[in-house]
């Protein structure tokens, strides 16, 4: 097995040190194989994709644009 080292600011550290019956290191695993997994799944949906990068960016202004009107109606 492969060994990484990160970096946690000092306060992460300090809650972090609040449970000390937590395996941190399988913590960071599990969360590290998930977002690979969503990764996974985003890159198979993407390679069907047809829309061309500049529609894509305007699709996300598009999105971004209605999502901040919701929210500032609320």
């Amino acid at each position: 097995m492969a060994t990484i080292t990160i970096s946690v600011d000092d306060e992460l550290k300090q809650k972090m040190g609040l449970f000390p019956e937590m395996n941190w290191s399988a913590v960071a695993r599990k969360a590290i194989a998930e977002r690979i997994k969503l990764l996974e799944e985003l890159n198979k949906k993407l390679s069907k994709s047809t829309l061309t990068e500049k529609e894509t960016i305007e699709l996300g202004r598009k999105v971004k644009h209605e999502l901040s009107k919701r929210f500032l109606k609320s």
